[in-house]
């Protein structure tokens, strides 16, 4: 399988030099990419791979332990000196999204366990790459169980396993690399922050480099020999000049100057923790080493902030990524330095980089969608979201696992077991229904029988993620500024729900005499969030076209995804203005959501002294719980308990 060359990507300095950084100094904790789909974030990441220095290992151990330094507790150890030695390219070991948790971090030898009686640990994923690369695509789609454990053992540069009799503790030290598409989710916050450095990935505007791209592309398809042949010295040399960077490493100097700089910067970007300032540091030794140089200089501590800080200045999980660069400038003295002239193209097609044009016309479209649609309403900003109360779906599901709604998944607790070909197996019920009544089975090429294991799974419950559909009412009853701001403001704080218990959203808005899918159902609620604040209001109130828009989605979405349950939350004050038999035709699309088995959640936006309750009449028909808007805040519930009580 041809590797494309490292050396002829285009377009991604940055990149290039942070998984570069990456290799020279491990310990720095990997590389986080992010950028729209088609912008050789995975190309780059297994080329780079191919440029990895070649592992000496200890001849048959499964944990490749090293011979000049083996892991004392290596469950295949202690390996004595003088031990055979083998040599092996580095390893690009690729962690799937739908990976299991036994595969990520090895588990008991089933197949040795059921027919010898032994315990054996069967090494995972992170065994298999360790003195390696350990790559995830679209790492944001992970669960959180897997992200948690992949970057535990990433800090820790071990992997401890206590499950099925199995206590084993094993290294597992490896550059981690994810690539993520923003428009599909982000990342947690505390997520993000363990990984090392962050880079930011676009396709270029300019003509000339996208022709650039497309022509060695073409290239490489068309002779794959032959392209890789071509830039086999810029390959080598790179290789060489990441081995001679890891050997300069140890001998780099940090000095106190350096160091106070380095705590001066992070200070300034306020920035939680002090894990900013080590992974700085280490990495601002990394591009010195990388150089040539042998001490650390403010050019290098420049460097290593723009890659190891911006995404840690999040503070609200909808917030970009980013940070002042003037700051940055101002606060070492000096002139920003130019990008490494020895990235992967020095022919220079990729000098005029996407930043620039990328971001200039990204704004302008959303400028353009929201005058569109707001020049004769009115648009009100919410205000800073709060914590909202637990809404889930009605009965036990079977979904994706998330943290909403109860339901059978594949992580929780065990409330029972099953016979079944998939999931993960229950050992001890196995064992006592295999005791109790063995099966027999026929011996292959034989007349025969022996006895057989009667396989036993896990009944496990846990939560699960759902769509969370949002139908808002902007018509003109919701316009008065400091209404909506409160209806807003509500929306926002359940999609912030919505994103930390990994749901997936969906924005359907009406007024005047239409209702309009404004968002698909998609993990990225920082784009909900978008077009939520552009929102205007204005014009009569469709609620029957709403309604009936929600249903169609819902439908839609349950032939792509059947297992994903919809829990519908119609933000309105009940009001039903535009066509002939306005409320008859509301209250009927209601009574369709309720007969399709959609769980629901009307929260009602009318204020004021005196009310129609129009809005508890539709939750009655939807059969839904009624929620005034301002009770959507966790702290009101309790409060409003407390009053009844007094």
């Amino acid at each position: 399988m041809h590797v494309y060359p490292f050396s002829a990507v285009v377009g991604s300095d940055d990149l290039a030099l942070a998984l570069s950084l990456c290799a020279v100094s491990p310990s720095i904790g990997g590389v986080l990419v992010r950028g729209e789909k088609g912008t050789a974030k995975s190309t780059t990441v297994r080329a780079q791979a191919a440029l990895l220095p070649q592992v000496t290992e200890v001849t048959g151990c499964r944990f490749a332990c090293d011979p000049a330094a083996p892991d004392p507790a290596c469950p295949d150890g202690p390996h004595p000196g003088g031990a055979a030695t083998q040599t092996r390219p580095a390893r690009l070991v690729e962690l799937p999204v739908g990976a299991t948790e036994d595969r990520v971090t090895g588990s008991l030898h089933l197949q040795k366990a059921l027919s010898a009686g032994t315990a054996e640990y069967e090494p995972g994923l992170l065994a298999r790459a360790h003195r390696g690369v350990l790559y995830v695509d679209e790492v944001n789609l992970l669960h959180d169980h897997l992200v948690d454990l992949l970057l535990d053992a990433a800090a820790m540069g071990r992997c401890s396993v206590e499950r099925d009799g199995v206590s084993v503790s094993h290294a597992a030290r490896f550059v981690l690399v994810g690539t993520m598409n923003p428009e599909e989710g982000e990342l947690r916050p505390q997520l993000l922050d363990r990984f090392g450095l962050t880079v930011e990935v676009a396709a270029p505007r300019d003509p000339q480099v996208r022709a650039e791209i497309v022509r060695r592309r073409l290239a490489f398809d068309a002779d794959p020999d032959a392209f890789v042949a071509r830039w086999a010295d810029a390959e080598a040399a790179l290789t060489r000049r990441l081995a001679q960077a890891r050997d300069r490493l140890p001998q780099v100097r940090l000095g106190d100057d350096a160091l106070v700089a380095i705590a001066e910067v992070c200070a300034a970007f306020d920035v939680d923790g002090m894990r900013a300032d080590l992974v700085t540091a280490k990495t601002a030794v990394a591009h010195a080493a990388w150089v040539g140089r042998d001490e650390v200089t403010r050019a290098d501590i420049a460097v290593a902030a723009r890659l190891a800080l911006p995404h840690r200045r999040r503070r609200n999980p909808f917030d970009e990524p980013g940070m002042d660069e003037s700051l940055l400038d101002e606060l070492l003295g000096e002139q920003p330095p130019e990008p490494d002239p020895d990235g992967p193209d020095d022919s220079g097609p990729d000098d005029s980089g996407p930043d620039g044009p990328g971001a200039g016309e990204a704004t302008p479209g959303r400028d353009d969608r929201g005058q569109g649609s707001g020049a004769a309403t009115s648009v009100a900003a919410p205000a800073e979201p709060y914590r909202t109360r637990l809404f889930t779906a009605d009965r036990t599901g079977r979904g994706a696992a998330g943290r909403r709604s109860r339901a059978r998944t594949t992580v929780g607790r065990t409330v029972g077991e099953r016979r079944g070909d998939t999931g993960p197996i229950h050992l001890p019920a196995t064992i006592r229904a295999t005791a109790t009544h063995p099966c027999v089975v026929p011996v292959a090429g034989t007349t025969e029988t022996t006895h057989g294991w009667q396989v036993r799974r896990k009944v496990v419950e846990g939560r699960e993620a759902n769509l969370v559909l949002l139908c808002v009412d902007a018509s003109g009853s919701m316009a008065a500024r400091q209404r909506m701001t409160q209806v807003k403001t509500a929306i926002l704080s359940l999609l912030l729900d919505a994103y930390r218990r990994r749901d997936t959203v969906g924005l359907v808005t009406f007024r005047g005499d239409r209702a309009t899918l404004v968002l698909p159902p998609t993990n990225s609620v920082d784009v909900a969030a978008t077009r939520l604040r552009e929102l205007p209001a204005g014009g009569r109130t469709p609620l029957a076209e709403g309604l009936l828009e929600a249903a169609e989605t819902i439908r839609r979405h349950r032939l792509r995804e059947p297992d994903r349950r919809a829990l519908l939350v119609v933000v309105t004050d009940g009001r039903a203005t535009a066509g002939p038999d306005a409320v008859a035709r509301s209250l009927a699309a209601a009574d369709r959501l309720a007969a399709a088995g959609i769980d629901a959640v009307v929260v009602d936006s009318e204020t004021g002294r005196f009310r129609m309750g129009l809005a508890a009449r539709l939750a009655e028909r939807l059969g839904a719980e009624h929620v005034p808007v301002g009770e959507v805040h966790a702290d009101a519930l309790t409060t409003v308990v407390r009053g009844r009580a007094a």
